[in-house]
């Protein structure tokens, strides 16, 4: 079941402020540069040899760390001596609320998430601070999808790399046992002519696939829905990612949404037995509502995903929950309400 994070209370671990400072400044989607200081302050505390943090923090010399700063030292500081740091509490203030009105009852029903990206691609974060996050959250499993070779400015897995993290994948879920299950999968870029851009050996070998246009989102209309059909008629394509492309806000500025025939898009995947997502990254807010109302009264099953290329973005689901109650999604089209096993039998069924 989701829910926020309980707040911390003093006394508090440092190394906690930090992480928690970081996730709530990524909540309330403060700047990259500034949450990239306390995420880079959190890896070299976490890599410190034992006692290293506590004699700098009793000396008072934690700040002539290199790439520890007045911010990030305080944080440290005010942690080591007993107190819950200023900026830990007013950010778990400002938290207080939810990030959405409306959706409460989706959110809680929520135990997982098919989009999430890490730092192996285009992400902030490493992949166990994702794991770390989700399990805060009451998540149930996560579908690590980071992107695939063709997105280069992504920094996209090459066959090599991605077979490397399905190892890390396995070792992760060995340590955590039956507590959580973190699931294989990848964001695939879906070519011009609607091909996947990873290889089938490797798909076969993925729990979940995440399918999205990243590439000429102005192609005309027929091509654009030719391309669309021919990815979710897949058999290796479990979900649609945020299928107009558009965005409406952010520091990326907007862009209109793709041209294609929605009608023939979700009937190919209700079809295909392929999931709608609702991307709930408020830049993006894809699909729009007219075309969620589509795919819902053609009977298209959903996926409420967060797109998180941070751990403290994996709630922005309240978005997306607020918008499917809101259009009247039921709970159980929604294979994020699904538990692992569910999931994966779906999945399985192709």
């Amino acid at each position: 079941m989701a829910h926020a994070p309980a707040p911390l209370e003093a006394p508090v671990d440092p190394a906690s402020a930090l992480r928690r400072v970081a996730y709530l400044m990524e909540r309330s989607r403060a700047g990259s540069y500034r949450v990239d200081a306390f995420r880079n302050a959190l890896a070299l505390v976490k890599a410190m040899p034992a006692g290293e943090l506590a004699n700098h923090l009793a000396e008072g010399t934690i700040q002539s760390v290199s790439g520890i700063g007045k911010s990030t030292g305080e944080v440290l500081e005010e942690a080591y001596a007993g107190e819950l740091p200023s900026r830990l509490a007013a950010l778990q203030d400002a938290a207080s609320k939810p990030l959405a009105t409306g959706g409460e009852a989706l959110w809680a029903a929520l135990k997982g998430d098919c989009h999430a990206h890490s730092n192996w691609s285009d992400g902030g974060s490493p992949i166990d601070e994702m794991v770390l996050a989700a399990m805060e959250l009451g998540q149930e499993w996560l579908v690590l999808t980071d992107h695939s070779p063709q997105l280069r400015v992504a920094n996209g897995l090459t066959v090599e790399r991605l077979r490397k993290q399905l190892s890390i994948v396995d070792a992760i879920n060995k340590g955590l046992g039956s507590a959580f299950r973190l699931l294989k999968g990848i964001e695939v870029d879906i070519l011009d002519d609607g091909a996947l851009d990873q290889t089938e050996e490797m798909l076969g070998r993925l729990d979940i696939v995440t399918a999205s246009v990243h590439s000429k989102l102005r192609m005309n209309a027929v091509p654009m829905t030719k391309r669309m059909v021919a990815a979710v008629s897949n058999p290796r394509v479990n979900v649609l990612g945020h299928c107009t492309g558009r965005l409406v806000e952010g520091s990326r500025g907007t862009r209109p949404q793709s041209s294609f025939d929605a009608l023939a898009v979700f009937t190919a995947c209700l079809d295909n037995n392929t999931a709608v997502e609702i991307n709930s990254r408020p830049e993006r807010c894809d699909p729009p509502d007219e075309l969620i109302v589509v795919a819902r009264d053609l009977g298209c099953l959903f996926a409420i995903d967060s797109d998180a290329h941070a751990p403290g973005q994996l709630e922005m689901k309240q978005f997306g929950c607020a918008r499917a109650e809101r259009l009247g999604i039921d709970a159980d089209r929604i294979i994020t309400t699904w538990d692992a096993d569910r999931l994966l039998d779906w999945a399985a069924a192709g």
